[in-house]
């Protein structure tokens, strides 16, 4: 996995596990994969992969059962797109807007190439 400059790492690796279970790769109610596990396969210290899954447990994504591991919530996708949207607004979308405007890019060339990367990337 790359890492931006910002946010936060621990965030980043919120996202990432956001993402897993909107992509449904990880099922809502399942175990998901460990913290030694993930900072392994992501080659980050564990401390920071446990900072993200206390992070997610704080926005009710993910929970902890004791000796057993970490589960999905099942109501875990109402919460990230909640989470996933509030980061998108505040931090990506007013980037997008403000170079639409700078290149004079129109909206409906901008609706084309999103509908192009939906079928590109999602269609099955």
């Amino acid at each position: 996995m790359e890492f931006r400059d910002n946010p936060a790492i621990y965030i980043q690796i919120a996202e990432y596990v956001c993402e897993q279970i909107l992509l449904q790769k990880w099922k809502l109610g399942d175990k998901i994969i460990s913290i030694r596990e993930l900072a392994v396969t992501i080659e980050v210290n564990p401390n920071t992969v446990q900072r993200a899954y206390d992070f997610l447990q704080q926005k009710s994504i993910i929970t902890n059962k004791r000796g057993i591991g970490y589960f999905t919530e099942p109501d875990a996708m109402d919460h990230i797109l909640s989470f996933r949207r509030e980061q998108f607004m505040e931090n990506e979308l007013p980037v997008f807007l403000r170079n639409l405007y700078l290149l004079k890019i129109d909206m409906t060339e901008i609706k084309v190439l999103y509908e192009q990367f939906i079928k590109d990337n999602f269609s099955k």
